[in-house]
C-alpha cells in the first residue's frame, strides 16, 4: 500500500470512524455493564488522537471494538466512509490487513517460545503471501529497522526471554507494521515498561506517524503524555466521552471537573500538596450507572440537573467541546469553580513516633534469623 506524502499536513477526511458506537456487557444475568455507550471518534492520516481516562473507563474495550476484536452493541464503524463491520473470515483479513492493534502487554503478547524471525516471518506470510529467500530476509531486516532495532541480525533469532521490555515492545510494533496499516490502535503501549524507555517508544509511534502518514490511537491513563504526543485528546469516564479539543487545550486549560481532576492527578515537583486535593469517591457502577452526568457523584458542582438529565456536548471553542451543564445556557445550570478547592485538603494522618532508639539493632528471629544467616543481612528486608 502507498501512503500519503509525508510532508502533506493531516488530512480531513476520516480514515476509521465511529459513530455513537455502543457496548453493553450482560453481568450473570443480573444487569448489563453499560461498558462503553454513545462515543463517537475520528481518526485521520498522519494524526494522533489520545484517549485518555482511569482505569476502568472503557478505553480497551474501545481499541477492541475497532480492531473488531468484539462485536459492538451498537453504533457504526466505518472505515473510508464505508460500513467496515465484518461478517466473514476474508473481510476480518481485508480489515486488519489496515488496521491493527498494539497490546499493553509486550510480555504477553509475543509467543515466548518462538524467535522474533518466526513471530514476524508469520505475520509477514499472512499479509504478504509466502516470501521466502532474499526477499523475506530483507523484509524482515526492513521491519527491525523501521522500529530501530539495528543491526537486525543481532535480534532476529533471539527469543522474547532475551530482548528488553522496550526492545519486546519495538518487536510488537514490528509485528504489526508487516500488515502495512494505515491505522495503528495502541492500548496503552508504554504502561508495562520502565519509565527511562517509555520517551522512546513514544518518539518511535511519532516518527512513523510522520514518514508513514498512520493515523494513531493512543491510549493512555496519563494525561501528561497526551499533550507531548498526541495532536488531539479525549477524555473517557465511566463509559462515555466528556471533553475533546486539541491537546494542549485540553491538558493547559481543561474544563470539565473530570478532565481537571485528572491533569491535577498528573505530579508536579513544584507543588506536591495540591495533589491532596484529589476526587472523592470511586467510580460508578457500570451495571448500573447513575442518571443524567456519570460524574456527578464525585462532582461538588452538581445540582439536581445534573442528577437528572445527560448533558449533551457544549462547543466552547474551536474544535473544542465539553459534556457538561455548567457550560450550557440552562438557567439552572452549576456553577463551576476550581475543583482542587471545592475538594479542600485531605486530612493528614499522623504517624507517631517511637519516645526512644533502641541502642542496640534488633536481631532477627524465626525465619527472619534463618534467612540471614543463610543469605546475609540482607535478606531480613526481603521477608518482611
Amino acid at each position: 500500500m502507498t501512503h500519503p506524502n509525508p510532508a502533506a499536513p493531516p488530512e480531513t477526511a476520516p480514515v476509521l470512524q465511529a459513530i455513537q458506537l455502543q457496548k453493553h456487557f450482560s453481568h450473570r444475568g443480573r444487569g448489563v455493564v453499560h461498558a462503553v455507550d454513545d462515543v463517537d471518534l475520528v481518526l485521520r492520516h498522519g494524526e494522533v488522537v489520545a484517549l485518555v481516562g482511569e482505569s476502568g473507563s472503557g478505553k480497551s474495550t474501545i481499541a477492541r471494538l475497532l480492531a473488531q476484536l468484539m462485536p459492538a452493541t451498537g453504533g457504526e464503524l466505518r472505515l473510508h466512509g464505508e460500513d467496515a463491520r465484518v461478517r466473514s473470515r476474508r473481510a476480518f483479513r481485508r480489515y486488519v490487513a489496515r488496521v491493527q492493534l498494539i497490546f499493553q502487554d509486550p510480555f504477553g503478547s509475543l509467543n515466548p517460545v518462538h524467535t522474533v524471525r518466526y513471530l514476524l516471518t508469520r505475520a509477514v506470510r499472512i499479509h504478504h503471501g509466502r516470501l521466502r529467500g532474499q526477499a523475506l530476509e530483507a523484509e524482515l531486516q526492513g521491519l527491525l529497522e523501521r522500529v530501530h532495532l539495528t543491526p537486525p541480525e543481532r535480534y532476529l533469532d533471539k527469543f522474547p526471554h532475551e530482548l528488553s521490555g522496550g526492545q519486546r515492545q519495538r518487536v510488537a510494533i514490528a509485528r504489526a507494521l508487516a500488515a502495512d496499516p494505515e491505522v495503528l490502535l495502541a492500548d496503552e503501549p508504554i504502561s508495562m515498561l520502565d519509565v527511562s524507555i517509555r520517551l522512546g517508544i513514544l518518539n518511535l509511534l511519532k516518527d512513523l506517524r510522520d514518514r508513514l502518514r498512520l493515523a494513531i490511537l493512543y491510549i493512555t491513563h496519563d494525561i501528561a503524555s497526551a499533550r507531548y504526543f498526541a495532536d488531539r485528546t479525549l477524555v473517557m469516564y465511566a463509559g462515555r466521552i466528556v471533553e475533546t479539543g486539541d491537546s494542549e487545550s485540553v491538558t493547559q486549560d481543561p474544563l470539565h471537573p473530570y478532565t481537571q481532576l485528572l491533569v491535577r492527578s498528573a505530579p508536579n515537583p513544584d507543588d506536591l500538596a495540591d495533589r491532596a486535593r484529589g476526587a472523592r469517591g470511586e467510580a460508578p457502577s457500570l451495571v448500573n450507572p447513575p442518571a443524567g452526568c456519570r460524574f456527578n457523584p464525585r462532582c461538588p458542582f452538581a445540582t439536581e440537573l445534573c442528577r437528572t438529565e445527560l448533558p449533551p456536548f457544549a462547543e466552547v471553542g474551536e474544535g473544542r467541546t465539553v459534556a457538561c451543564w455548567g457550560y450550557s445556557d440552562r438557567v439552572d445550570r452549576p456553577v463551576l469553580g476550581d475543583v482542587g478547592e471545592a475538594y479542600g485538603e485531605r486530612p493528614t494522618i499522623e504517624v507517631p513516633h517511637l519516645a526512644e532508639e533502641p541502642d542496640e539493632p534488633v536481631q532477627p528471629s524465626g525465619a527472619a534469623a534463618e534467612a540471614s544467616v543463610a543469605y546475609g543481612p540482607s535478606a531480613e528486608e526481603g521477608v518482611r
